[in-house]
């Protein structure tokens, strides 16, 4: 086990374990909501529950989804009008495979399908939100993408699969920006939108965090894709192009900044959870054999300037410099969004790094 592995994991460690000092597992914020700010903070932990076997992070996941659902296996508080509130489903899949409890295949086979008949544009892209008609966010790829690819892989059913490679292509056709390779953080089809550019219907700025979830989510759906149908190669020269832009646009320090292609200009500053989002991402594209393995300079430059900003409260890991969340907008408005500790957005993004990073120093 190479060194790098066993420092990452140790960060890892101390990341699971702050979080499950400071919270029990049902009180996760928002409280009494199935929600991504959950499910992408356990989805990094079950990553390092599969790498170290710790018996305690599968029972704060399985904590957590047990106080989300009844005993018939109903989700009891989400909003199926938001991709949002459809991310937390992928933590059904180990809970169904260690357990083999009837309540989390229920939940699945409900959820899922709502994803399926998501509202979308006119050429089949997911709207966000059923109330942001029309606009299609980078950050719906993660959140509907990797959960429909692994049913799709797992039950045969092969319309997911198609649905999953779908909003793949349609986001880059839309966001992507030509001449930097970066993509938009959303897109607007009835360009009615105050942001829209009323010929392309984008938005202004890149905004790190979005752009960070494509590349994490092209990865994981490139594990249920087969490599014989007919866009995998595409996708992955996609996902290649998309990685080749961001590293262009990596910070002398090493992270990323908030707005990716403008670090010298007032204001902006180093956003810690795209950064680890990136990280992660060459790491796994690396790993699957996509993208070259020259890039783990990048990988490695981020990954250890993402480990120096980290401070320690005793026993505590401090990840700050974490974008609080954010809609749609012009520069000074992405700027000018508070930054916070520990919150899950960026704790998870650090336990996906970590595993990532782990995984290629094999």
């Amino acid at each position: 086990m190479s060194e790098g592995r066993m420092e990452a994991l140790g960060y890892a460690r101390a990341a699971c374990d702050t979080i499950m000092r400071k919270y029990e597992a049902e009180k996760l914020p928002p409280v009494d909501r199935f929600h991504y700010h959950q499910g992408v903070f356990l989805s990094g932990m079950n990553k390092i529950y599969s790498l170290t076997g710790n018996a305690d992070y599968f029972a704060y996941i399985k904590g957590w989804v047990d106080s989300q659902i009844d005993e018939n296996g109903n989700i009891k508080n989400y909003d199926d009008g938001q991709l949002d509130d459809m991310q937390s489903g992928i933590l059904l899949y180990p809970l169904i495979d260690n357990t083999g409890d009837s309540r989390y295949q229920r939940a699945l086979d409900m959820i899922v399908p709502k994803i399926y008949e998501f509202p979308k544009t006119e050429e089949g892209g997911f709207w966000h939100m059923r109330t942001l008609p029309h606009q299609m966010w980078l950050d719906g790829l993660y959140m509907g993408g990797p959960i429909c690819a692994e049913y799709g892989y797992r039950y045969h059913k092969t319309e997911y699969i198609e649905l999953v490679i779908k909003q793949i292509l349609l986001m880059i056709e839309k966001t992507r920006d030509e001449e930097t390779g970066l993509l938009y953080h959303a897109w607007d089809e009835s360009r009615s939108e105050p942001w829209a550019d009323k010929e392309t219907g984008c938005s202004p700025e890149f905004w790190g965090r979005s752009v960070g979830w494509v590349p994490v989510a092209i990865t994981d759906d490139l594990d249920f894709i087969s490599s014989d149908h007919p866009e995998y190669k595409k996708i992955c020269e996609i996902l290649c192009s998309l990685l080749d832009a961001v590293c262009k646009v990596q910070s002398e320090e090493g992270r990323w900044y908030q707005v990716l292609n403008k670090g010298g200009l007032e204001g902006n500053w180093l956003e810690t959870s795209c950064s680890c989002l990136f990280v992660a991402a060459i790491c796994k594209a690396v790993r699957k054999g996509i993208l070259g393995a020259e890039y783990l300079r990048f990988a490695k430059k981020g990954y250890e300037a993402v480990i120096h900003s980290l401070e320690w409260d005793g026993d505590d890991i401090l990840i700050g410099n974490v974008c609080i969340g954010t809609g749609v907008g012009d520069y000074k408005h992405y700027c000018d969004r508070p930054v916070v500790v520990n919150d899950l957005h960026g704790m998870g993004a650090f336990l996906i790094m970590c595993a990532e990073y782990c995984r290629v120093s094999r």
